[in-house]
């Protein structure tokens, strides 16, 4: 057993308190686009559900890779090719939740020294919430802790988009 990193801990804690707010938004709320072409709350969850998976199958690669170089994505074609907006906002919530606990076990899971290996090849300057300049060597235990701060910024987008619709 790993000793549970403090970013793991975090993102564990953080989305079970989230996750009981959110249940407190309303289908209807939830479904609200503030402007054309803008996120509802539904498709802000749905693109942190995306997230989670494009970045769990990250972290686990990441152990038997040589560099930090990983697929990209198109969130707004992935946001509308799933359709969240159409989806049960108590299915959002829960699926969100339990996704992100499982990453947290996962961030758990990687060795310190796999975490913390220096990679100078990566494409965290094109993937990363937080960028790292190509020229600067990156590490997981980075692109972890940059989940965690990229879920967070979202979260502080759904209350604040909830806030406005009150």
């Amino acid at each position: 057993m790993h000793t549970e990193p403090a970013y793991a801990t975090d993102l564990r804690d953080t989305v079970t308190r989230a996750a009981a707010d959110l249940r407190t938004i309303s289908e209807d709320l939830a479904g609200v686009r503030p402007a054309p072409g803008r996120w509802s709350i539904k498709e802000i969850i749905g693109h942190l559900i995306d997230s989670a998976s494009h970045n769990h199958q990250r972290f686990v690669r990441a152990r038997w890779q040589d560099d930090l170089v990983f697929q990209g994505y198109q969130q707004d074609d992935w946001v509308a090719a799933e359709d969240y907006q159409s989806a049960s906002w108590d299915d959002l919530v829960t699926l969100w939740h339990t996704y992100n606990r499982h990453v947290a076990r996962v961030m758990t899971t990687v060795p310190a020294d796999v975490a913390r290996r220096e990679h100078r090849r990566h494409n965290l300057d094109q993937i990363a919430w937080q960028a790292v300049p190509a020229d600067q060597p990156a590490t997981l235990e980075y692109f972890m802790r940059d989940y965690v701060a990229h879920l967070k910024h979202h979260l502080r987008q759904v209350a604040e988009r909830r806030a406005s619709l009150r």
